[in-house]
């Protein structure tokens, strides 16, 4: 794994480097398969930043942190970055799963299909071994045999789905016009499947994750 250090207006010393490498570590043996990670440190007066950049073949996962010191804003930057490829690895186990839940329901539909057409052939058995009316039929005493009835229960195959509970969500909307790439960043920072915000000359654009981890933009005309 390559891990490429930027320190503007600071220098990057060995302590930053093993805190680096440490959680990089750990956050490619949760992802498995990372390409590059990248890690700028940038010091402004009393403020002390990190941003944590993990590229992996699906999609790019970004860490950001403020401190007054920098080795609290780099473990704070990796501590996030770890936090969303933790999710991003759950929801890769959910997409795996979905599928043989799918194949599940469609056996069952098919076995309660299966079962509601079944009563009907039990009512036709049951009508054509009953004797008629009239008939004599013996059992070797010279008693006729009674007829036993026979009670059919159909129950619905499908259960009624209930209505979707609607959330209100600001954290989705960015209260600042900012650029594209700003915009990736803060999806990613709060953990968003979907973005809103407005570029700088005042258009309105969408950024969606599909279920493959790539970023989608939609600009609304």
């Amino acid at each position: 794994m390559q891990i490429e250090y930027t320190g503007r207006q600071i220098a990057v010393t060995k302590a930053l480097h093993a805190i680096g490498n440490e959680g990089i570590g750990r956050i490619g043996k949760i992802l498995g398969r990372v390409t590059t990670a990248h890690i700028v440190l940038s010091a402004e007066k009393y403020r002390q930043s990190a941003e944590v950049t993990v590229n992996t073949r699906l999609q790019s996962i970004v860490g950001l942190s403020e401190s007054t010191s920098m080795e609290t804003a780099l473990r704070e930057a990796l501590g996030k970055a770890e936090t969303q490829a933790i999710r991003h690895k759950d929801r890769v186990r959910a997409k795996k799963r979905k599928p043989k839940e799918e194949k599940v329901g469609d056996h069952s539909e098919l076995a309660r299909t299966r079962r509601t057409g079944r009563p009907g052939a039990i009512a036709a058995s049951a009508a054509e071994t009953a004797p008629k009316a009239g008939a004599k039929g013996t059992n070797g005493n010279g008693r006729a045999k009674p007829a036993m009835p026979v009670t059919v229960h159909s129950f619905p195959a499908k259960t009624p789905i209930a209505e979707p509970h609607v959330v209100r969500s600001i954290d989705s909307i960015a209260m600042r016009p900012m650029s594209l790439e700003e915009a990736v960043k803060e999806a990613e920072f709060r953990d968003r499947e979907v973005f809103v915000f407005r570029d700088h000359r005042g258009g309105l654009k969408v950024l969606h994750r599909k279920r493959d981890g790539k970023m989608e933009l939609i600009e609304v005309p």
